[in-house]
């Protein structure tokens, strides 16, 4: 696949630059395969400098990297500020980097964006979440002093309303003050600190620094310390910064693939018009609890970062955005899995491309319910027939994989670049992820853990962490095989590697190599 990407991208002179947020597959490897499937070589810093789980990546060394290994042509750069300045995700929660050395390194990525004039240059920035990584009191406490016992009563605090407005809640914010004493005033600090350094990349934005920027807010719902951190953001970026430079949302980990879309989009001269269908009446109302706003507004706010426009119902479209929400009847679901079928079947030439976002995961625990819709659809036999497919942890993270693997392939047939392993591979790739191995495999790894008395499984280490990534080898091998039969039979295995990209049992790694048999 990739030899052809490559081949294609040359062909064009296309190739962008991303900086991802960490090293995990959902935030480095989807970004490369986006540009594959439009045929454009999306090139990022070596693994090594990028840190893993725990352990910061070097942003002194990828600024360098930028400067002198970085294709000097590269036509759009997609840059995570959280790497730059601190690491990557995991290290911002953590205190370490002070504001001068962040400022600095922001001014460093500014001077190379005014070095690269003829690029677009976008970054993104995460607003920190409230609860801090969770990991068991191992290690350094100078390193990770919000770890073990102090991480439950910390998440509880942060969630607190700021400032509680019932005595009750007043009563409970000031005796986990007591509790956590000085571990609470580190955390505060920390969450300050993030707080200005997001100010400081949206004034760089504002004085030409960069083209656009987007902040996510990481896993909060609409209550917390959180809300202060935004007001203060919306408020700067509102009084300096026009819409399109701006933007502040639900969301993290899908941010890069979000601004390659655009990038994509931008590449093939189309702004996509997306239509947004969902399952059941009222479902734009759906709630998720890690999202400070409704569905609706969620898939709103991504599709203006895709670089998109909504569209309604009685107007052209070029993607159709089907979002299955929780609480779907039954007459509902063989609706909606009927209407995704028949937009598969359509065979005009300008008929809209599917996406599906599949947000049956909110229901928790109901693995049947978010196992539904794609056993339709295989059914159906349309489930190797959409354009797009993503189910994963939260609504921005799913929509903001499903519609930018669509607008991939809008730009890369707009292009002429189209690349129709690449696209297989990706929608696979998620569906091996986001059904077999969430809906299946991960819950007996889980129940594994728990029966073997490790109930935490936020850091497995030694001989825990080989013998779980041995179980989900032996487990979603098969699994995904058969899922793979199932949904891409014109492809044969060339190859299918999976591996724990952290020492945790939360997400897997798969790498896929297709053969058209």
């Amino acid at each position: 696949m990739l030899p052809i990407a490559a081949l294609a991208s040359s062909l064009l002179g296309l190739t962008f630059v991303v900086v991802p947020l960490d090293d995990r597959p959902v935030t480095a490897q989807l970004p490369r395969l986006l540009g594959a499937i439009a045929g454009v070589q999306v090139v990022e810093p070596p693994r090594p400098l990028l840190g893993r789980f725990l352990t910061p990546g070097d942003p002194a060394a990828i600024l360098r990297w930028l400067r002198e290994d970085a294709p000097p042509d590269a036509g759009a750069y997609v840059v995570s500020t959280d790497m730059i300045v601190y690491g990557g995700l995991v290290a911002s929660r953590v205190p370490g980097v002070s504001r001068a050395l962040a400022y600095t390194r922001l001014n460093d990525l500014a001077a190379l964006r005014a070095a690269r004039p003829g690029a677009s240059f976008a970054v993104f920035g995460t607003v920190m979440r409230l609860a801090p990584t969770g990991v068991p009191a191992r290690g350094s406490a100078a390193e990770f002093p919000f770890a073990g016992d102090a991480w439950p009563a910390l998440q509880e605090y942060a969630n607190l309303p700021d400032p509680p407005q019932r005595e009750a809640g007043r009563a409970r914010a000031q005796a986990l003050r007591a509790q956590l004493g000085a571990v609470l005033d580190d955390y505060l600090a920390v969450r300050a600190r993030d707080r200005d350094v997001d100010l400081f990349a949206l004034r760089t934005a504002a004085e030409g620094g960069f083209d656009r920027i987007v902040l996510g807010q990481d896993d909060a719902g609409p209550v917390g310390l959180h809300v202060r951190d935004l007001a203060a953001l919306r408020a700067f970026a509102a009084r300096w910064l026009p819409p399109g430079a701006a933007s502040i949302e639900p969301g993290a980990d899908e941010l890069a693939m979000a601004l390659v879309a655009a990038a994509l989009a931008r590449q093939a001269h189309v702004t996509p018009r997306v239509r947004v269908v969902y399952s059941r009446a009222g479902g734009g109302a759906a709630a998720d609890p890690l999202e400070f706003a409704p569905v609706a507004t969620t898939v709103a706010a991504l599709i203006r970062t895709c670089g998109s426009v909504e569209v309604s119902g009685s107007e052209p479209a070029d993607i159709v955005l089907y979002v299955k929400v929780p609480a779907t009847g039954e007459g509902d679901e063989r609706a909606f899995a009927a209407a995704i079928a028949a937009a598969t079947r359509a065979t005009d030439a300008a008929h809209p491309l599917t996406a599906v976002a599949d947000l049956s995961f909110l229901a928790e625990g109901d693995y049947a319910q978010q196992r539904q819709l794609t056993e339709d659809l295989i059914a159906r036999d349309a489930a190797g027939r959409i354009d797009a497919f993503a189910s994963w942890n939260t609504v921005a993270n799913t929509v903001g994989t499903a519609l930018p693997e669509a607008i991939a392939v809008l730009a890369g047939k707009r292009l002429g670049s189209y690349d129709r392993r690449a696209h297989a591979t990706f929608t696979l790739l998620r569906y091996i992820d986001d059904i077999a191995f969430h809906t299946a495999v991960r819950p007996r790894l889980i129940a594994g853990l728990d029966a073997a008395g490790i109930a935490d499984h936020t850091y497995l280490t030694g001989d825990t962490a080989a013998r779980v990534g041995s179980e989900n080898r032996a487990l979603l091998w098969p699994a995904g095989l058969a899922l793979w039969a199932q949904i891409a039979p014109e492809f044969r295995d060339a190859g299918f590697t999976i591996a724990l990209p952290w020492d945790r049992s939360f997400e897997t790694e798969i790498d896929l190599r297709l053969q058209p048999r």
